[in-house]
């Protein structure tokens, strides 16, 4: 299985980072290692002095597909997550100075957060589903699928064009304004609309 990640795909983020629209979704990849699960701890790794959080809704691929066209793309999820990807800021920033691509970044070990499922049939529309997230018990991130630039159904699309799409692929689909740094002894709680779906502390 593979993790695809997309990037830029809330205005109120991009002009966080002083990034520029981009013209069509972009993408990045994390391995099956970098999966952090089950409410286990996060260890801030010693390579990276500013380790950043970052909320997103996700989707779980159920079907093999190629491109999929849009109006068939629902056809391949049943399950609407949410998770955390996990950034080191510092060097990231570096790496995009140099054009360098961002795997020493955002594809380190433990770096994608996937918390509980949902089954989509229990949100009457997927292109208006809240969520947030939470720091020692404070809101520091929300948003909405409705302020998606590019919505759920629209990413399959696009990134079907260039990867196959295979059962159990987990698509991370950006996340809005509020990312910060992480601390030792942080806890972190996500929700979809009310629904706890992870609880971890930061090691």
């Amino acid at each position: 299985m593979k993790i695809i990640c997309i990037g830029r795909n809330y205005k109120d983020h991009i002009k966080e980072l002083d990034n520029k629209l981009p013209e069509k979704p972009i993408f990045f990849l994390k391995p099956d290692s970098s999966i952090l699960k089950n409410n286990k701890p996060f260890f801030i790794p010693n390579f990276s002095n500013r380790i950043e959080y970052e909320v997103e809704i996700l989707i779980r691929i159920n079907r093999i597909g190629k491109n999929i066209q849009k109006k068939f793309a629902n056809k391949y999820y049943n399950e609407i997550g949410l998770g955390i990807d996990f950034t080191a800021r510092d060097i990231q920033n570096s790496l995009k100075k140099k054009g360098l691509p961002w795997e020493r970044a955002k594809a380190f070990d433990n770096s994608a957060v996937v918390g509980k499922w949902i089954n989509k049939n229990h949100f009457s529309n997927i292109d208006d589903i809240s969520f947030h997230l939470e720091k020692n018990g404070k809101v520091v991130q929300k948003g909405n699928t409705k302020n998606m630039i590019w919505k759920l159904n629209e990413l399959i699309s696009e990134v079907s064009k260039f990867l196959t799409l295979k059962i159990g692929d987990i698509i991370f689909s950006g996340t809005p304004s509020g990312v910060g740094k992480i601390y030792i002894d942080d806890q972190y709680e996500g929700f979809i609309e009310n629904k706890n779906i992870f609880s971890f502390k930061i090691k």
